[in-house]
């Protein structure tokens, strides 16, 4: 069964094992992944639908008693921390010699504590309608956000709950240095309409026509401009960051041994590819897998060589998102 605030789908039969899943992934995606796993294993699935950020407060304020099993998607920086944490549990899959070397080394990483389970690059997506009503240049690079005909027009999500936008914020630190970013932050603000909770949700106000510009992961702009909206999906000029999305059994897990089916399930070829069925066009971490002809070609992309330990560490993180509080957060619109 899948509990994202209904109960989806008829109730597993009275025998059946169980599984708690967290995905913080769209919630297609999810549900799409659940439904199938169901079908071919006698394991009756609740999955909740949570940010990374989310998930990874949840699992910490649980770690005595969890409730969870295991954790499917999301930002690698909040899965690398829950690892660092003790949070999760050491598991080798044996799927692991089909992924990609990315995906790997976020393995090798953790302790073998998470997993990459797909890549994407930062970046927006804007409407293009907004943009020529309001006589705004399309942006290209992260300095032209800051241009004033895009006041009140830009959304992103906030990086105490998103993922999404956590590695924005890394993202902008590596390029430009702390005190640079958020001196930048602080100027990209005047044109912040709003800091979502979701990390996808900007650009799907962009999509409706609520607002001229959402930063997002690069898919999921992708996603709204497959669906028929006016959205151009733009890498930024200066380089960006990018996401490893990742897979983690929580430690001391009720259903361990279900996590592990789940596990080594999701990181099988045919799996991954029926992400490309919910519209997702992320890189999948599989090298057998069908990688979406929609899906942004990261070698077109300038990409920074991101620090995920570093990023991914509990005092770095820590600190990031409370100077983003004290600065940022403390003067939002």
């Amino acid at each position: 069964m899948i509990a994202t605030g209904t109960l989806f789908g008829a109730a597993g039969t009275a025998n059946a094992a169980e599984l708690n899943l967290i995905c913080s992934a769209d919630v297609v995606i999810c549900e799409l992944l659940v439904e199938t796993f169901e079908a071919s294993h006698d394991i009756d699935v609740s999955m909740v639908r949570l940010s990374s950020g989310e998930t990874y407060a949840k699992l910490r304020a649980e770690a005595r008693n969890p409730k969870t099993d295991i954790w499917w998607g999301g930002t690698g920086d909040p899965h690398l921390q829950a690892a660092t944490d003790g949070l999760t549990m050491e598991y080798k899959s044996p799927m692991l010699a089909e992924l990609h070397p990315w995906a790997v080394k976020q393995a090798e990483s953790s302790g073998y504590k998470t997993v990459g389970v797909y890549s994407g690059a930062l970046g927006w997506g804007y409407n293009t309608d907004i943009l020529k009503q309001k006589g705004a240049e399309a942006p290209k690079c992260w300095a032209d956000l800051l241009d004033p005909a895009l006041k009140g027009e830009i959304q992103v999500a906030n990086p105490n709950s998103s993922g999404t936008a956590y590695t924005a914020l890394a993202t902008l630190v590596q390029l430009m240095g702390e005190d640079e970013a958020f001196a930048y932050l602080k100027k990209l603000n005047d044109n912040v309409a709003q800091y979502t909770k979701s990390g996808s949700a900007p650009v799907k106000a962009a999509a409706r026509g609520e607002t001229g510009v959402g930063i997002v992961f690069m898919h999921d702009a992708v996603s709204q401009a497959v669906e028929g909206f006016p959205i151009t999906v733009v890498a930024p000029c200066e380089g960006t960051g990018y996401e490893i999305g990742s897979m983690s059994i929580v430690n001391r897990a009720r259903n361990a041994d279900e996590a592990k089916v789940w596990y080594d399930w999701a990181l099988k070829p045919e799996t991954q590819s029926l992400l490309k069925d919910a519209k997702s066009f992320q890189l999948p971490s599989n090298k057998n897998a069908a990688v979406p002809k929609e899906a942004p070609n990261l070698d077109e992309v300038k990409l920074i060589d991101y620090d995920f330990a570093t990023y991914g560490s509990t005092e770095r993180r820590r600190a990031l998102l409370e100077r983003w509080d004290r600065e940022i957060g403390a003067i939002a619109n």
